[in-house]
């Protein structure tokens, strides 16, 4: 893509595909996520009455692709806490956030502008997270596009995936906030960059692989400042969910114009010749309604007679 050359975004796509995520971008991945479970409605208590509860569901919220994406590819799960450092300090990150004295790690990391500094942040490691998952199941499974998708997914949103699991830790079942019922805007997000490094990897795609990295990131950094700016939590992608839901998924027959001109005829025949035909019951209620009304009076009739 020349344009990259043209507005000398070359040299910054570089930059950012050789940059290290740890240990600061790590520190504001963990702070995030485990500033969003202590907002979870219950979770403060918890922690005061179960620490241990606590620390592990913070771990799930911080490693939870990692583990996630590891049992999908039938390695151990626990292959993600081995990096001793890596637990250290998000452990570390855990007791700050809950139990610093006058809660002051937690107010400071509230504070808008440094929040958005750590959101930025943190979507910077998504796109790690999903082209790293999706690179590790290239290796194993070069001609599974499905495997590769499902691998770069699960390693950028695996928290979300396996949210019911980490609630249950804490005492909590819902299942109606399954991740597959009903999509967050993270783990929407994470699909997409999992379809696009997917096909990028497979050569559907003919995009370099920092060029990529580049925009993938700068489109998720902006809209989640954007988000948060304005404090809304609509997806951008809505207006296209809702067209493709209304076009392929609502149940639209081609023959619903026809039916509905059987319908009237049927209708109209009842009402000309007096009665109801036998049709209507089936395709309206209001025939079938009338149908049994009459019947239920001419009965009461007959009793009447009788007695």
């Amino acid at each position: 893509m020349d344009w990259f050359g043209l507005l000398a975004l070359d040299e910054l796509s570089h930059g950012l595909a050789n940059l290290s995520m740890f240990p600061y971008f790590d520190v504001a991945h963990y702070v995030v996520s485990i500033m969003a479970l202590r907002e979870q409605p219950g979770a403060l208590e918890v922690s005061r009455v179960s620490p241990l509860a606590c620390w592990f569901s913070s771990m799930l919220f911080c490693f939870g692709g990692a583990v996630l994406s590891a049992i999908m590819l039938a390695e151990p799960a626990v292959a993600p806490l081995s990096n001793s450092t890596s637990v250290l300090l998000a452990s570390i990150t855990w007791y700050l956030v809950f139990y610093c004295p006058v809660d002051l790690v937690y107010c400071c990391a509230a504070l808008l502008p440094l929040r958005l500094v750590l959101s930025g942040m943190k979507e910077v490691t998504r796109t790690w997270k999903v082209l790293g998952g999706v690179t590790q199941a290239h290796g194993k499974y070069k001609d599974s596009l499905l495997v590769m998708i499902a691998i770069g997914w699960a390693k950028g949103a695996g928290g979300g995936l396996i949210s019911n699991f980490e609630q249950l830790v804490r005492g909590v079942w819902k299942p109606e906030t399954n991740e597959f019922l009903k999509m967050s805007y993270p783990t929407k997000i994470t699909l997409i960059g999992a379809v696009l490094f997917a096909l990028q990897q497979t050569h559907y795609l003919p995009v370099k692989t920092h060029h990529l990295m580049l925009v993938y990131t700068v489109f998720t950094v902006v809209n989640k400042a954007r988000m948060m700016l304005t404090g809304s939590s609509a997806s951008p992608f809505a207006v296209v969910e809702s067209a493709i839901y209304k076009t392929l998924f609502t149940g639209h027959s081609p023959y619903a114009a026809l039916a509905v001109e059987v319908k009237r005829a049927c209708i109209d025949h009842g009402a000309t010749n007096g009665t109801t035909p036998a049709g209507a019951k089936e395709v309206g209620g209001n025939g079938a309604v009338e149908g049994q009304s009459g019947s239920l009076k001419a009965k009461e009739e007959s009793e009447k007679k009788i007695n």
